[in-house]
């Protein structure tokens, strides 16, 4: 029969209700009924157990047996004669086995003191070496060592494989100083299935809840989080780390092909015979090598993180620091990442630190308190979505996003971050009604925290991480996006061109009748395209939800169509900007993107979508080629006019050079977006002298009517500002480049 010192604690034990377990659990002084006595004892619960001994860790000899006082299976060992501590293992008999276990609660703290401050400070940048689950060797014996924040839970549990998913066994050990709960479990293997069971704030039991810090996590829709170890992978990859910087520099060509891994290109699979998805390694044979031929200098991979719903295409994450267990393993991942850099091409991943999913496995009300997510609606849920919002004035929220941002570019060599949705962080009222927000502190719009930790992470980024970047997108005119924090911007090293993609978009989708009155949306983007360091994008958002793929925006015929659509790239890789088109744009896919089906790679066989194909490539190789192209992007220096005004004939005419200086190279785009040959078209000429063209859109190689200048002489005729002109043949729907020889 218990007696009354101990009777409480025993029943919350075996209740799973006792919010500090190591203070009964495991080897204390005193005896099994809790008097105060000499001796020490061992308490152990066991629901499995028939049988209990204490035995001899190294000798395997029983030390004592245990008695059942609880008939929920709290065991008791006493040792009247013990003064001090001694190592012990439990021999432990069920139903139809006996093991010799480790007892977890034998063992001391995995975080020490440093952690815990910095933890409860939000200024631990390595949070995620500490938290989560991890391989570790404790006190000299391997296992798992299992870290969770829930500050307000009253009691939180792991359970999993190794426990029958029974919380009341694993118990964990609570740091008041941050609000962390931990245990060390000992001979867990990796690939072990886990969750935390957490009793909330309220008394009531949460639902299980997945590992916010998991490396690892079951293929959804399954949900348990997966023990993994990052700590041994091998990577070959150091070349291109050290000269990755100069492939991102303002003044460099940056082409980035974007990519959704689900629906690149499907395979059959050869011991079902149906129809799915590459993985990360058979991606690793293929991608890198494609996006090298293509000329692409860097892939963006839609959200990679973990999460629940496939139609959310990765941008409703739930396993922030763990790489979607769809496509294969994080090593598998991290190959992937390896044989791009062998191949030189970049890696960048989009990364949502925006909102995040009310999946109940997630992180919200996750110990049964708003504790990633603010609590007012009007703060913390995003109405467009119906997801949440972080709670950027949380400084343990805020680590936890700063540290996952910085997780991506150690663990697995990321090149850069693509910031998504910027533009929902920044203002407090974005698509609110007018008395569905809450101002700031002073009244305004902006989301003063949000603003602060967007700053925080680019300093990190690119204080850490040399040669990484960060991209935005944001769809606002939001002032210096891609300026440094000291001079008042929000730090991104560019920012995707919304204003150009939509404008253009809506330009090129026009009858070529009808442009002459649209004019001004092919040239506005000039007035202020230089200033951010923009990138031009043609994203997976313009090729869904009835928008139509790029070539089905095109007015026209087939013929048309194509064409349009060739002159258009043409003046997109001409036009100021690093560039960026969405995977299946390069052969002109004709329907819709659907991320459950395998891009229409069959259209290759049909001459056009080979020759659209052929085009970008070219583009990409000229432009990488041709310093005058992409030196100078992101300054005014590299671009000026030479006609923006001949809207009745829908004709534009501009310069792209190396730099400002008289002698410097440079090229002359001329671009005819209406149906008809212009002949003997006069534009103004920087310089005298021969001029070819190095590339036309309207060329028979690419599928057009084969309409060129071989050569044009410049001369001494004013047009356009300049003292010679050239006389062209522009040809239909097209783009032409021309270059000077050097010849007088």
């Amino acid at each position: 029969m218990l007696t009354s010192p101990i009777a409480e604690p025993v029943r919350a034990i075996v209740e799973a209700r006792h919010g500090d377990p190591f203070a009964f659990l495991g080897q204390h002084a005193g005896c099994a009924d809790g008097a105060e006595a000499k001796g020490r004892c061992v308490r152990a619960l066991l629901p499995w157990a028939t049988a209990v001994s204490v035995i001899d860790p190294n000798s395997g000899s029983v030390l004592a047996d245990a008695s059942r006082i609880h008939e929920a299976g709290l065991f008791v060992a006493d040792f009247p004669k013990a003064t001090e501590p001694f190592p012990y293992k439990l021999r432990v008999t069920g139903a139809d086995q006996t093991v010799d276990l480790w007892d977890p609660y034998s063992f001391p703290p995995v975080l020490g003191e440093l952690d815990t401050y910095f933890i409860g400070e939000g200024t631990h940048l390595k949070l995620y070496e500490k938290m989560g689950a991890h391989m570790a060797t404790h006190d000299g014996v391997r296992g798992v060592a299992f870290t969770v924040w829930a500050p307000n839970a009253r009691r939180v549990s792991v359970v999993g494989d190794f426990n029958g998913w029974d919380g009341r066994q694993h118990t964990m050990r609570k740091h008041p100083n941050c609000g962390v709960w931990e245990i060390f479990l000992p001979e867990v293997p990796e690939g072990t299935r886990y969750k935390y069971e957490i009793l909330g704030a309220d008394g009531n039991l949460m639902p299980l809840k997945a590992d916010p810090y998991a490396f690892y996590a079951e293929v959804p829709p399954a949900t348990a989080s997966v023990v993994w170890d990052l700590g041994d992978y091998a990577w070959t990859d150091q070349d291109w780390m050290d000269r990755r910087a100069q492939a991102v520099d303002r003044q460099a060509p940056i082409s980035v092909y974007e990519v959704h891994i689900g629906s690149w290109k499907h395979v059959i699979d050869a011991e079902t015979g149906q129809s799915r998805p590459m993985t990360y390694r058979e991606l690793a044979e293929v991608l890198p090598a494609y996006v090298k031929r293509m000329g692409f200098t860097h892939i963006e991979l839609l959200p990679v993180n973990e999460h629940p719903f496939d139609g959310s295409w990765g941008y409703q994450p739930i396993g922030l620091f763990a790489p979607t267990s769809r496509f294969g393993t994080p090593d598998d991942f991290r190959h992937f990442v390896d044989r791009c850099h062998a191949q030189g091409i970049g890696i960048i991943v989009d990364w949502v630190a925006g909102h995040f999913p009310e999946d109940a496995h997630g992180l919200v009300w996750f110990d049964g308190t708003h504790l990633y997510e603010h609590a007012d609606p009007r703060q913390g849920r995003h109405q467009d979505w119906g997801t949440l919002i972080y709670n950027y004035g949380r400084t343990e929220v805020r680590n936890f996003l700063l540290a996952n941002a910085l997780f991506w570019l150690d663990k697995f060599h990321i090149d850069g971050l693509r910031v998504d949705a910027v533009a929902s962080m920044l203002y407090l009222d974005y698509s609110r009604e007018a008395d569905d927000w809450i101002p700031n502190k002073f009244g305004g719009r902006e989301n003063l925290e949000a603003i602060d930790f967007l700053r925080r992470m680019n300093e990190l980024v690119y204080g850490h991480f040399p040669g990484a970047i960060t991209m935005a997108e944001e769809s606002t005119a939001w002032p210096m996006v891609s300026r440094p924090t000291y001079l008042g911007g929000l730090g991104f090293g560019y920012k995707w061109n919304m204003g150009w993609m939509n404008d253009t978009l809506r330009y090129i989708g026009e009858d070529p009748i009808h442009r002459q009155y649209h004019h001004n949306e092919l040239t506005f983007s000039l007035i202020y395209a230089f200033n951010e360091n923009f990138v031009l994008p043609l994203s997976h958002d313009e090729v869904v939800h009835g928008k139509r793929s790029v070539l089905g925006r095109m007015p026209g015929d087939c013929w048309q169509q194509f064409a349009n659509m060739r002159a258009y790239l043409t003046y997109m890789w001409t036009h100021p900007g690093k560039k960026l088109m969405f995977m299946g744009t390069e052969f002109a896919q004709g329907r819709e993107w659907n991320y459950q089906t395998s891009l229409d790679w069959h259209l290759l066989d049909i001459d056009y979508h080979r020759q659209m194909q052929d085009l970008v490539a070219a583009l990409n190789a000229l432009y990488q080629d041709a310093p005058a192209l992409h030196r100078h992007d992101c300054e005014s220096d590299g671009f000026y006019w030479i006609d923006c005004t001949d809207y009745q004939n829908s004709v534009v005419a501009y310069v792209r050079r190396e730099s400002a200086e008289p002698d410097a190279d440079f090229v002359l785009v001329v671009c005819n977006l209406t149906p008809m040959v212009r002949e003997d078209y006069r534009i103004g000429a920087p310089q005298p002298g021969w001029y070819e063209e190095i590339l036309n859109s309207d060329d028979a190689r690419f599928g057009g009517s084969g309409v060129t200048n071989d050569r044009a002489v410049a001369l001494p005729q004013e047009a356009h500002g300049f003292p010679q002109s050239l006389l062209l043949t522009l040809p239909p729907l097209a783009t032409v480049i021309l270059k000077p020889t050097g010849e007088g």
